[in-house]
């Protein structure tokens, strides 16, 4: 470092003593960035009168210029200058000194040197010729290679490389190193002669040698590569191709090793397990590999008998999030559809450990339990069971031990004292999925009212929490509500009375245990849990509100100055509200009270409750515009504020919600929906809220009012005038909800992207997605598909793919509806296109569903229609129509009475014809399925006679068979084909002469029998049309040329 300094030093002296030099151009930077070295002037290529340095700017380059130029330049007069006085020497004394000193360094450096490499320089100097030397080392590594020394050998050898005098001796050196080296490569040791070669790469020996070595260290890309360099300079030597031939065997043994899936899990499992692995992207990507692995059958088998479980439960020991979500996801792989090993890994990991992951603060690793304990219920309640025994394979005979064990750790953690706040909302979220029946003709509740008996108070103490009270539970926003529909799945999933009666006292025990002798707070959370139960299953709500005292201390407490009294009493109050006798005691008793509140509370939070409270009480006469609650314009008011909070972005979310909970009960009022789609701000804005899960049924809600899509049967006008003569009330419609202003509204919300926000609350997998709230947007959706031009723009912003899974999901009322809108979506545009895929297959179930009796009868026709248009898509089409059993449905409505059904049903029978399995239906003994194709073919409607005459047509050109049966299923069999051949419709007359022409070219007698009557006259007049009717005209003349070739008729002397 010294020496360093001392020369930059040293150096920077002559330039500072040569800055004033006017013959001396500096070194400087070009303005491209370039670097120019400085120089003196003159330069060779310069006149001697270029003495001096000129630089005329910053964007030019420094020259040599005469001395006039240079002056002009800097405006002196080298004339006048005054000489500079003469140096001092001392400078110069300075420098002789420094170099002295470099010099003793230098010195010393050396000495140093010498002491170090005593021994080679006393070998070079020994020797009379350096290639003595050389060749001394190499004949004693030699000789001791020869005598088994090779750890000897090696230093020789490689200090016969060092003095070599360069590259046409290094390679002959470096031949007979490589042997040594092959007998350490256990060692690992690499020696530095070996790059040498590099010298020489037209040495075959050295290259070989080399080749061996790397094959016994391992490195076999690099000693393919050696290799195939000796074979390319000597192509005829057998060893080289023998060892190239053996070492890619060894390669692809080695690939075939590291590929297979044992190897696999293994690296990836030290990659996930080592703490020193300090690679991120590198473990991120074992991680994935193992999921996706996990996920295959075979992979998730290797997995579990390579003692994969221990090793994931070691991962799961780490405490780092990436590595546990790993662990979790693949235990999920392993646990997916197979009972055995998910019992396996239940009993190794233990339900408590399981559950406990459930609880904790990061939400991705609480989310990937969540998913691992759902799919272990899966495969415990529905999972592969196999019939031997063995080790991939145990029978279990009863998983409900299992599945109560589990249950019971999920109950227990609801009112754990460090589950975190989404833990317990993902616990309640997957006892909804899990525990109520999957469909209700399962007759096996009992894991249903075990649950009720265990845990009912701890899923109701969830429900019932109040956050602002002291050592409340940690809940989210939606933990009441998922504790609502948890509530009311399990009594939806009752049987019988007596069960409903257990569920209604545990409720009132419940309740009654904290209004009673826990003072105010006690009475907080049981009004809270009142309400709970009101949104869930409000039987048993109203229920518990009948209780003494408890409506009491609801109006009680929101005069209460306290902010968390009002806030509960206020919500309970607004569920209270909905039954009609308890609206009433709310309307007559409360609103007074709920004005107040709004009026005088600083909160935003209790003023919209308050203003939800007397909305639900407004919108009590529902859509009878003569039952009005409030004063003329109240509703509109209350709306308008409605709308206000729900656009402003800067109050919270869940102060938004409850405008739009308002609004779902005020847009029963025909003015306010008016109002509310003009307001396309306000409609976005309910659009993006919908996002949050917790206000779907109130977004939906709204939706049905606006649209008026909500079932509504015109009465009989006999009863309408029973009703008035006794004096009872009439239901009135307000004239804005006329079918012109609906159609309005609709377009608007079209325009205001309804569709895309319905899309998306779809496509959510939140328990708040109920079945009600499916069948709420059900009804949106047919409403908005009723008309036919704003179908393309529905199927546009994704609405057929939405409607399958509601068609197929839901209860019976939205899946109707959800058909419907698929069927007039299927009727009018081009199904390829709106269901492009596998996508158009799923459309089939729904659509045959149409087709029951039950439906309506305008169901069954559109059902009809669209499976027309699919069946005349594709051969696999129909046979989907086929396995859904449609066939028997169809030919049920051909005989009925209404035109339009029989039309439907007929035409779909045409296009289904066209499958062979519909063919031989008519071939059946018994069966009057042609002779109803035969008549209908005479019928004076002309679109079923064409419906029909096409199928007969269809059905005698590729069975001939049928053509006998025409003849024996009705005796006006005659008449009507003449009647076809006589129409004055075109597309009737060729479908008849073509029938004509396949009973022909079916049986002489047959076609004896239509030459004998009228039939001959009438083709040939038919043979005649060639210019109006060139189809019928070519059907009509092949008739009569099939005739004479069975030589009923002569032809004409001209050959016609």
């Amino acid at each position: 470092v010294f020496i360093h300094v001392s020369i930059s030093l040293w150096l920077r002296l002559p330039l500072a003593a040569s800055a004033h030099n006017l013959h001396l151009c500096e070194g400087y930077p070009s303005p491209d960035g370039r670097y120019h070295s400085g120089f003196y002037c003159p330069r060779l290529t310069d006149p001697p009168a270029h003495r001096y340095c000129c630089h005329h700017g910053d964007h030019t380059l420094k020259s040599c210029c005469p001395q006039l130029d240079f002056e002009s330049l800097r405006r002196v007069n080298l004339c006048c200058l005054v000489p500079s006085p003469p140096r001092n020497p001392l400078p110069l004394l300075a420098v002789g000194l420094y170099g002295l000193l470099i010099l003793t360094l230098m010195t010393l450096d050396f000495l140093h040197f010498c002491r170090l490499n005593q021994h080679r320089i006393y070998s070079l100097l020994s020797s009379s010729r350096l290639g003595k030397g050389r060749r001394d080392w190499r004949q004693e590594g030699n000789r001791l290679f020869q005598a088994g020394d090779y750890a000897a050998a090696l230093p020789p050898n490689t200090r016969a490389w060092s003095l070599c005098a360069g590259p046409p001796e290094a390679p002959v050196l470096h031949a007979t190193g490589p042997p040594a080296t092959l007998k350490l490569v256990s060692g690992g040791r690499a020696p530095g002669p070996w790059r040498a070669i590099e010298a020489d790469g037209h040495d075959v020996k050295a290259l070989f040698r080399r080749s061996q070595a790397l094959q016994k260290l391992g490195r076999l890309d690099q000693a393919v590569y050696d290799l195939r360099r000796c074979v390319s300079l000597e192509p005829r030597n057998k060893a080289f191709q023998e060892a190239l031939h053996d070492l890619g065997s060894s390669m692809q043994e080695k690939m075939k090793f590291m590929s297979c899936t044992d190897s696999k899990v293994e690296q990836m499992f030290q990659i996930l397990l080592d703490p020193k692995e300090t690679d991120t992207d590198k473990k991120q990507k074992a991680a994935q590999n193992l999921i996706v692995l996990a996920r295959e059958e075979a992979g998730a088998e290797k997995i579990f008998q390579s003692d994969g479980v221990r090793l994931l439960l070691r991962m799961l020991d780490t405490g780092r999030e990436d590595v546990m979500l790993a662990a979790l996801r693949t235990l999920a792989g392993l646990c997916s559809g197979h009972r055995s090993r998910t019992m396996a890994i239940l009993a190794e990991l233990g339900a408590p450990r399981v559950s406990a992951m459930l609880g904790v603060e990061h939400k991705q690793v609480s989310l990937a339990a969540c998913n691992l304990l759902q799919v272990m219920f899966d495969a415990l309640k529905e999972g592969l069971q196999r019939d031997f025994r063995g080790k991939e394979e145990a029978l279990v005979l009863d998983p409900s031990k299992e599945l109560k064990l589990l249950i019971g750790h999920l109950l227990e953690m609801l009112n754990r004292e460090g589950t975190s706040a989404h833990g317990r909302d993902n616990t309640l979220n997957l006892l909804i999925k899990v525990v109520p029946r999957k469909s209700l003709r399962d007759p096996n509740n009992s894991l249903t009212l075990w649950v009720i008996d265990q845990g009912l108070k701890k899923i109701l103490e969830v429900g019932g929490t109040v956050c602002e009270a002291p050592d409340s539970l940690t809940v989210t926003e939606n933990s009441r509500m998922s504790a609502a529909i948890l509530l009311s799945r399990l009594y939806s999933d009752l049987k019988c009375d007596a069960e409903r009666e257990n569920f209604h006292r545990l409720c009132e025990d419940y309740v009654r245990s904290w209004f009673e002798g826990h003072g105010l707070a006690g009475k907080l959370r049981a009004i809270q849990t009142a309400s709970c139960l009101l949104q869930g299953p409000s039987e048993a709500g109203n229920q518990v509100l009948e209780l003494e005292g408890i409506m009491e201390s609801v109006l009680a407490l929101c005069a209460s100055v306290r902010e968390v009294d009002q806030l509960v009493a206020v919500e309970a109050l607004i569920h209270a509200a909905d039954k009609a006798k308890r609206a009433s005691f709310i309307t007559a008793n409360g609103v007074t009270l709920l004005k107040n509140i709004y009026k005088c509370s600083g909160r935003d939070s209790i003023r919209i409750r308050a203003l939800v409270g007397l909305c639900k009480l407004g919108s009590a006469g529902g859509t009878d515009f003569s039952m009005k609650q409030f004063a003329e314009g109240s509703t509109l008011k209350l709306a308008k504020q409605c709308r206000k909070w729900l656009c402003n972005e800067a109050i919270d979310a869940g102060t938004r919600r409850w405008a739009v909970e308002g609004l779902a009960y005020l847009t029963f009022d025909a003015d306010v929906k008016e109002e509310f789609v003009e307001d396309k701000a306000a409609v976005q804005a309910m659009f993006q809220l919908s996002e949050d899960r917790s206000v779907l049924f109130a977004v939906a809600s709204t939706l049905v009012n606006c649209t008026n899509s909500y079932d509504h049967k015109e009465p009989d006008p006999q009863m309408l005038e029973l009703a008035k003569y006794a004096k009872q009330h009439v239901p009135e419609r307000h004239p804005k909800d006329e079918p012109g202003c609906v159609r309005r509204r609709v377009r608007k919300l079209l325009a205001a992207g309804v569709v895309s926000a319905l899309t998306c609350m779809v496509k959510s997998e939140n328990p708040v997605l109920t079945n009600s709230c499916r069948e709420l947007i059900s009804r949106v959706f047919l409403a908005v598909v009723e008309e036919a031009a704003d179908r393309g723009s529905v199927v546009a912003q994704g609405g057929g793919k939405a409607l399958i899974p509601l068609s197929l999901e839901g209860t019976e009322v939205g899946q109707a509806k959800a058909a419907q809108a698929l069927a007039k979506i299927t009727i009018t545009s081009n199904p390829d296109m709106a269901f492009p895929g596998e996508r158009i297959y799923e459309v089939v179930r729904p659509l045959v569903s149409l087709l029951h009796l039950h439906r309506t009868g305008l169901e069954n026709f559109e059902g009809l229609m669209a499976l027309t248009n699919l069946a005349g898509i594709s051969e696999r089409l129909r046979q989907k129509i086929l396995k859904e059993k449609a066939v028997p449905m169809i030919e049920g409505y051909m005989f009925e009475e209404h035109e339009l059904l029989r039309l439907a049903a007929t035409e779909c029978m045409c296009n289904m014809a066209m499958s062979t399995e519909v063919q031989e239906l008519f071939l059946a003994e018994g069966s009057d399925r042609l002779k109803l194709l035969v008549l209908y073919s005479g019928e004076d409607d002309e679109k079923l006679r064409r419906a029909a005459s096409g199928t007969l047509a269809m059905l005698t050109s590729v069975l001939p068979q049928i053509c006998g049966k025409v003849t024996q299923v009705t005796a006006h069999w005659l008449e009507i084909l003449q009647a076809l051949l006589l129409s004055p419709n075109v597309e009737l007359q060729h479908r008849g002469t073509v029938i004509v022409l396949n009973m022909m070219a079916a049986d002489r007698e047959i076609a004896a029998k239509l030459m004998e009557s009228e039939m001959l006259e009438i083709l040939s007049v038919l043979a005649k049309e060639e210019r109006n009717k060139p189809r019928v005209a070519q059907a009509a003349k092949e008739c009569l040329a099939q005739a004479v070739a069975y030589g009923l008729i002569k032809p004409n002397v001209n050959g016609e």
